[in-house]
């Protein structure tokens, strides 16, 4: 009996320690993704929602009026796009397939990497992963940030990518502006060191401010969604991991304070 009872509590000890190491994993995984989507930057908060369907609607047009003439999705098929963005079939081949495609199509171009490479002196990155790999909060800010350079190729240039080969696309909707300096004399008087103030507009654009910035963040919204379709089933399947997990804690504990409640 004494040899039973010793093993048990052996194993309530060997509970307790695997729960506690499983608690502080928890923790530091919790800790550790609120790090990496708190970092990205410093940029302004692009506040994207891949749960709203209608700027996912939208950031789907944008894309493929604006983006897919030079960009790729090749990793997205547009039947697949019907189904996570409540379209239908002929919703999609009507407003979204431009080149005669099939709905069962991958998003991609029809710009050949060669004519790309000697228009804009590099191939265009297909943009599947450009969310995950850059952020949203740096892709908000970069669609937000073209300026008049007659320095560079284009007429533009980037304040988050410096000399950028991509060109303005978005300047009718948003306008043309330019940037803004302020200089501040260097130690010895000799030099002045110029920092970035802010954008200035030259030329009105057909959108407001207010309504390039929704263009903006619903085209990153949908950048955002094709990064990782399933994003909100998997945080939602998280949730209820981190729910069980507590829960075994929970019970785990309460028997080890059953199994100890008669030893001083």
């Amino acid at each position: 009996m004494l040899t039973n009872f010793n093993s048990s509590m052996m194993q309530a000890v060997q509970l307790q320690q695997r729960m506690k190491s499983v608690a502080r994993l928890v923790l530091i995984c919790a800790f550790l993704s609120t790090a990496v989507h708190a970092n990205e930057g410093g940029y302004e908060k692009a506040n994207n929602d891949v749960s709203n369907k209608a700027s996912l609607q939208r950031g789907a047009r944008n894309f493929v009026n604006y983006c897919s003439g030079c960009h790729s999705a090749k990793y997205v098929r547009f039947n697949r796009l019907a189904v996570d963005l409540d379209l239908t079939d002929a919703q999609v081949t009507q407003n979204l397939i431009f080149n005669g495609g099939k709905i069962t199509d991958t998003m991609t171009n029809n710009m050949s990497e060669a004519d790309a490479a000697a228009w804009f002196g590099k191939a265009p990155p297909d943009l599947s992963l450009i969310a995950r790999a850059r952020g949203t909060d740096y892709l908000y800010a970069f669609l937000k940030s073209f300026y008049l350079d007659p320095s560079r190729p284009t007429g533009m240039n980037n304040t988050v990518l410096a000399s950028a080969a991509m060109p303005n696309v978005l300047w009718e909707l948003q306008g043309i502006q330019k940037a803004v300096y302020e200089g501040e004399s260097s130690a010895d008087g000799k030099s002045v060191e110029k920092h970035f103030k802010g954008f200035e507009l030259v030329t009105k654009g057909k959108l407001t401010p207010e309504e390039y910035n929704e263009f903006v963040r619903d085209t990153v919204n949908f950048l955002d969604y094709i990064g990782e379709p399933k994003q909100l089933e998997r945080r939602g399947l998280g949730f209820r991991v981190v729910g069980f997990l507590l829960v075994l804690f929970l019970l785990a504990y309460a028997l080890k304070q059953e199994y100890w409640k008669d030893i001083k």
